[in-house]
């Protein structure tokens, strides 16, 4: 019998020193995001920094496809919800533009400004606020900590308004974080400030799901190990409480090129969000 134990909280969800040539990222990722921006400005299909609240990070891009769009992807950014904001993640649009669909990408307070209770509000109006500008079924997805937002959206006290809830059609969570209860033995913590409370009253796969939900949670095969544990824990614990549930582990992904899919619409990630 195989025994296993983390002994250190804070490299099981370290990324960085643990993929080789990180320090290709955050450039890999912002001077595309910058050029797709341009070049649906200059097409005049983007609309930038529309507000969705009162802080100063309560904005949200909003990129349109050409002709009438099918429908509405959200996706939420990660980063341990202390890091990064919508401009880092543009071109990630791309594929479900490609597919006819219109994006959005807020940004949000980061920790330790807010507490992650609060995040996930801000990002329900930011969503909400999203939904009333383009109209058909919406879908969700998010990456890391996003992939925690994403999937807290669809669970039975999710702050979305019911007619927004409504509208839900597939939720992915790429990576996504879903029992914080671990954290509070991360370093990040004295930021993040949570409490036993609050990663219960956070955590997707310590909640039930709202009705109907359908959701995948996507996952690199060469992520670290909790990841791919936080992964198969939401599918495991939400098929038994009804929801409609798939895991993928794309082979030989780490946690920074799992978001490649979402640039092209023919891969399976884009096809798999835009299914409903």
């Amino acid at each position: 019998m195989l025994e296993y134990r983390i002994s250190d909280w804070d490299d099981a969800y370290a990324n960085g020193v643990n993929i080789a040539r990180s320090d290709r990222w955050p450039e890999a990722w912002t001077r595309p995001a910058e050029a797709f921006r341009d070049t649906l400005l200059s097409a005049g299909r983007a609309k930038l920094d529309l507000a969705y609240g009162e802080r100063p990070r309560n904005r949200l891009d909003l990129f349109l496809p050409e002709g009438s769009a099918k429908g509405l992807v959200v996706f939420v950014h990660g980063g341990f919800w202390l890091q990064t904001d919508k401009s880092v993640w543009s071109h990630l649009a791309a594929g479900a533009i490609a597919s006819g669909f219109a994006v959005a990408m807020p940004s949000y307070t980061l920790c330790p400004e807010v507490r992650i209770a609060e995040i996930v509000r801000e990002v329900a109006a930011a969503i909400g606020e999203a939904a009333k500008r383009v109209e058909g079924p919406l879908m969700l997805t998010g990456h890391s900590a996003g992939g925690h937002l994403a999937s807290r959206m669809v669970t039975a006290t999710s702050p979305l308004a019911p007619h927004v809830q409504q509208r839900i059609r597939n939720v992915v969570s790429i990576s996504g974080l879903h029992d914080l209860r671990p954290l509070l033995s991360t370093a990040m913590n004295e930021k993040l400030a949570l409490d036993e409370a609050e990663a219960l009253a956070e955590s997707p796969a310590l909640l039930r799901p709202m009705e109907n939900t359908r959701i995948t949670c996507w996952v690199g095969g060469s992520e670290r190990a909790e990841f791919l544990r936080q992964t198969a824990l939401l599918a495991n614990i939400w098929t038994g409480l009804g929801a409609t549930t798939a895991e993928v582990v794309e082979p030989n992904k780490h946690h920074f090129d799992i978001l490649d899919g979402l640039t092209d619409a023919a891969h399976p990630l884009t096809r798999t969000l835009l299914s409903a």
